[in-house]
């Protein structure tokens, strides 16, 4: 499967959850897409559909392909920690991800780019590799040649509150994980629970 590039309001209306941040059409529109409008005749779901529509939600949310989010899940599984939470801290340790919570880019999509054309640096080391996992104590920081860039001043200007795992440095333009976040500090509405009943089938 290719990365998704259609329409983001109708995956939102989808799952019934603007995942993809604020947006006035889905707030016009919250019901499922359809040619039948609110009022159509829906069947109920059964628990497989409940539990493959989180999953969907999951991978939608943070951009992560089939492949690579069964490879997060094994992951989950092998560790320690409860598996649910687990999994969703492996998505938010994402290189990623964490460019998008600094406030670097206004979408996960905007930061993937800033790490695919190498204006993101790890510890003074340039990485372009979006999945890359970032570690405790790792220093996110942007490339001098690409301060200026209108996509990241515009993004830092406008950027809401920093989660109380992460810091930054505005003045460096350098930030840094604190700490793996709990499950209370991850924001996300997924239901963990059922990604995890669906891959244990």
């Amino acid at each position: 499967m290719a990365r998704y590039i259609g329409p983001k309001t109708k995956i939102a209306r989808k799952f019934a959850d603007p995942i993809f941040g604020t947006d006035k059409y889905f707030e016009k529109r919250k019901y499922p897409p359809g040619q039948h409008g609110p009022n159509g005749r829906r069947g109920k779901k059964s628990d497989y559909a409940y539990q493959l529509a989180e999953k969907q939600k999951a991978k939608y949310t943070y951009g992560i392909l089939e492949k690579q989010f069964s490879n997060l899940f094994k992951k989950a599984s092998r560790s320690k920690m409860v598996t649910g939470e687990a999994l969703l801290q492996f998505c938010e340790l994402r290189l990623d991800n964490i460019v998008y919570r600094l406030g670097l880019a206004n979408s996960r999509n905007g930061a993937r780019q800033l790490v695919s054309h190498k204006h993101i640096m790890i510890n003074g080391q340039i990485v372009n590799i979006p999945s890359y996992s970032v570690k405790m104590g790792d220093v996110v920081s942007v490339r001098e040649k690409s301060k200026s860039l209108e996509q990241i001043t515009n993004s830092l200007s406008s950027k809401s509150d920093l989660l109380d795992w992460l810091h930054w440095d505005s003045g460096s333009m350098t930030g840094k994980l604190i700490n793996v976040p709990n499950r209370d500090q991850i924001p996300e509405n997924i239901k963990e629970q059922l990604i995890v009943e669906l891959y244990s089938k």
